[in-house]
């Protein structure tokens, strides 16, 4: 199959959505960052005084104490502005943990890194209502990332049968890419959600 028609198999695969599943796992993991939804719906969930918002992250077993912290940090809340920063992050220590615990993730502390830009682009879509921009930068360096490879593979073939060390530099490159595409495909195609673990890649 012609790498042109890879491409365009995978863009229309992206169309649908699911090109979102290349992301890697580190990027996607930014509901532990002040910056992520998780920290967002509890902030405006204690401004409000509604924990509501907040129940859909975490798993029903962990509700009792997340409405604990909540009415804590609600009554802490009063006592002034420094102790109410103190409580606040507090709750959301918690949150998050218990967030992470519900996916099987490790809770390693709250981060106050900005959140990856493509984990922001998917956010902003979802705000706006549209995948566009998100569909076009993947496909965008899905396509590059192929044909980066693919000529790699082609300009080796040349001389792949000349000695020993150029035929091995043509296989690396076509391990390289072969299965850089593999796990495009087994992504788009099957993929795995979020909180499932990544699945086994090949070693390039």
């Amino acid at each position: 199959m012609k790498v042109r028609s890879i491409i365009t198999i995978a863009a229309l695969v992206a169309a649908s959505g699911s090109l979102l599943l290349l992301v890697p796992a580190m990027a996607v993991a930014h509901c532990d960052t002040m910056d992520g939804p998780v920290v967002k719906t509890a902030q405006a969930a204690l401004d409000k005084g509604d924990i509501t918002p907040v129940l859909k992250w975490i798993k029903p077993d962990n509700e009792t104490e997340v409405v604990a912290a909540f009415k804590q940090t609600q009554a802490v809340r009063k006592q002034g502005k420094a102790a109410k920063e103190l409580a606040d992050k507090s709750f959301f220590e918690t949150l998050v943990r218990l967030h992470r615990a519900g996916e099987g993730a490790p809770y390693t502390g709250l981060k106050s890194t900005p959140v990856e830009p493509i984990i922001a682009k998917t956010d902003a879509a979802l705000a706006q209502g549209s995948v566009d921009e998100v569909v076009k930068l993947l496909a965008g360096a899905m396509e590059k990332g192929i044909r980066a490879k693919f000529d790699r593979v082609t300009a080796t073939a040349k001389e792949a049968d000349q000695s020993v060390a150029a035929g091995r530099e043509y296989v690396e490159a076509y391990v390289v890419f072969t299965h850089y595409v593999e796990r495009l495909h087994s992504n788009i195609t099957g993929g795995v959600e979020h909180g499932e673990g990544a699945a086994p890649a090949h070693e390039e």
